[in-house]
């Protein structure tokens, strides 16, 4: 099939899969889809492995499965490599995070083990709760991007693969903001060579990877290529990037509930979010910078989905707040509270209560599966840029400037599905149906 004009390049050869970061979430997501490889395990959460996708009119009863309608890489072709701050093989470090059933890690511990980290890009003003043991020695910003690249290279040759995307799995960052650094693709590469504190190790990382003329998906909340320079960089070398931040936990059911709420003109008072977990992922969350970064984006997604400029009377005086607190005991097991206070008819009082005794890493794998599958896809149609129609795997999805970011889950989806359909010449699914009744 054709995308405007030109045609999707067919996923032949391996796809390397470039993650930054191997804990919990890379090696869940590593161990799971060799667990479905091995067929000893079933794909749950993922959309490209189990989703169907509706083509033409209900009466037609046509619903390929989307890996039936899209040609997307195939799970035997993906080949791993990883840079972390700690040496552990991926077998080491999935025992280590506790998410997977030893039984079952046993089942691919030989595909886990030959996976050895790179020494990693690490600067320890934006992690500052955790100590690194594998970190590259070089002090010079460029320098380290150099280095990357020479990895990206040296990881192509060895493992003979033909295409590569790159995705973070690691720690969230400190919060920043845009600089002059990152206004322009000039300046960035100036703030490089000068070794500007502003320039954190994410931001090396997908300048490497869209130099190396690969896509960048960023599955936590950092600034990264939500920025002038790196966008000016993505288009210049044309390659596509997306994110922020995997949508998994509290903020899953936060996109689910209140589109429902506001679809029924429910009004909400107040939205108050609470977390413990025990994982790396708590751990450097319990410092005020990370957990800053962290907080603005998950305190985003209400403002866009019940849009309160439209609907004062509903949700104009909306008090949100949101707390994570480490607690080490739970580990890879978070809980999730929300106590939501709801007006209904005349004014009158009600209360939601939600607890969500979850697994962010087991909620996080099928959305690298899916997002890494999706990127390399972009990249065989030839996009740049921002993909805004991936927003469904992300709690504070990239858009256009001066476009808000659409957060509503269920049109996510829509949007996700119609560009799919678009890729592949289909009709449109639009669900008028006035048409059945027409005739």
């Amino acid at each position: 099939m054709d995308h405007k004009g030109r045609p999707i390049k067919a996923a032949e050869g391996k796809l390397g899969i470039l993650l930054v970061g191997l804990g919990a979430v890379a090696t869940t997501f590593i161990a799971g889809v060799e667990s479905v490889k091995k067929k000893v395990r079933k794909p749950i959460g993922s959309l490209t492995q189990l989703g169907h996708i509706r083509l033409g009119k209900r009466t037609e009863n046509k619903n390929p499965l989307v890996r039936e309608l899209v040609p997307l890489a195939r799970l035997e072709d993906l080949v791993y490599g990883a840079w972390d701050i700690f040496p552990d093989s991926g077998y080491e470090a999935a025992c280590k995070s506790g998410v997977i059933p030893r039984d079952l890690l046993d089942q691919v511990k030989e595909d886990l083990s030959h996976i050895n980290p790179m020494p990693a890009v690490y600067d320890e003003k934006y992690v500052r709760k955790i100590r690194s043991t594998n970190v590259k020695k070089i002090d010079n910003k460029m320098d380290q991007a150099l280095a990357v690249m020479k990895d990206i290279e040296n990881f192509k040759v060895k493992n003979k693969v033909d295409r590569m995307t790159m995705i973070w799995c690691a720690s969230t960052e400190a919060y920043c903001t845009v600089q002059d650094e990152q206004k322009n693709l000039k300046s960035f590469e100036e703030g490089l060579k000068n070794n500007s504190p502003h320039i954190p190790p994410s931001q090396i990382y997908a300048y490497a990877a869209m130099k190396s003329g690969i896509g960048y998906a960023n599955g936590a909340p950092n600034l990264t290529t939500d920025c002038p320079a790196l966008l000016e960089l993505s288009h210049e070398k044309g390659v596509p990037t997306s994110g922020k931040d995997f949508k998994t936990g509290q903020t899953l059911m936060k996109t689910i509930i209140a589109p429902g709420l506001r679809a029924r003109y429910l009004g909400i008072n107040g939205w108050y979010s609470t977390n413990i977990l025990g994982n790396r992922d708590g751990e450097v969350l319990d410092d005020p910078d990370s957990f800053k970064t962290k907080e603005v984006s998950k305190l985003s997604v209400l403002e866009t989905i019940l849009q309160p400029q439209i609907y004062p009377d509903l949700y104009g005086n909306l008090y949100h707040k949101v707390q994570i607190n480490y607690y080490p005991p739970r580990g890879d097991n978070k809980e999730g509270w929300d106590n939501i206070d709801l007006l209904g008819w005349l004014g009158l009082p009600m209360q939601l209560k939600i607890n969500f005794l979850c697994r962010d890493s087991i909620l996080a794998a099928p959305l690298v599966l899916d997002l890494v599958l999706f990127m390399d896809l972009a990249q065989r149609i030839g996009l740049k840029g921002i993909q805004e129609w991936l927003s469904f795997y992300y709690k504070s999805p990239m858009v256009k400037e001066g476009l808000y970011p659409e957060n509503h889950l269920f049109i996510q989806e829509m949007k996700l599905k119609n560009t799919l359909r678009y890729f592949m010449g289909e009709e449109q699914i639009t669900h008028l149906g006035m048409d059945y009744y027409e005739s």
